[in-house]
């Protein structure tokens, strides 16, 4: 890659980290202060705890953009033999995909979405727990955080020990980049469609 390629790349994961920002601190914002209004809970809670809250919507949502627009300018620039492999192995994993049964797919998708699973599995246990736990009228309100906060780390632990079975289960079965050895035969495959023509058109 040259610098200027490094460099493109580098701004567009920059505008797609803008946008997930813009979009995610809009969204987080907005529901923040309906639940101000809504919620006395809500309002009695630490604004550390709010701002963490915001935090929780904008990071994930900030890396995921600012990923896709760093994909989308690779794929850009793809050209000649390597997009005809990429495409091909885009292919090949859509049909491999389909022929997977209902729970091979769970766990296909929950092996490529762990961390996505874990951190949206904290932020809604801790929704509910704090919705629950709020019910109790005999706890100050710095109590019932600290009690939904454990509820929170106990359901996270869990979901790590699962991740952590999935990614043993990845490993049982190595998966070896083959990308250089693909080139060559799509290469190969391109010299002997050209020999093809060649021969034809010398028929003709």
């Amino acid at each position: 890659a040259t610098p200027q390629q490094l460099e493109a790349h580098a701004a567009a994961s920059r505008r797609g980290a803008l946008e997930g920002t813009a979009a995610s601190g809009l969204a987080a914002l907005a529901g923040s202060y309906y639940l101000h209004h809504r919620s006395p809970t809500y309002r009695q809670m630490p604004i550390s705890l709010k701002a963490l809250g915001v935090v929780l919507v904008v990071a994930p949502c900030l890396a995921i953009q600012a990923e896709r627009r760093g994909l989308e300018y690779d794929r850009s620039q793809w050209e000649g033999d390597s997009i005809k492999v990429l495409d091909e192995k885009h292919q090949q994993e859509e049909k491999h995909w389909q022929s997977l049964s209902s729970r091979d797919r769970v766990a296909d998708w929950a092996a490529r979405h762990q961390y996505s699973i874990i951190i949206g599995g904290w932020a809604t246990s801790m929704a509910i727990a704090g919705a629950i736990i709020s019910r109790n009228r005999y706890q100050s309100t710095a109590q019932k955080i600290v009690q939904a906060r454990m509820w929170a780390q106990g359901l996270t632990i869990g979901l790590l020990i699962g991740a952590g079975a999935l990614t043993h289960t990845n490993r049982d079965s190595p998966k070896h980049d083959h990308s250089w050895r693909d080139l060559l035969d799509q290469q190969e495959r391109d010299r002997q469609e050209a020999l093809k023509h060649s021969q034809r058109a010398y028929a003709a």
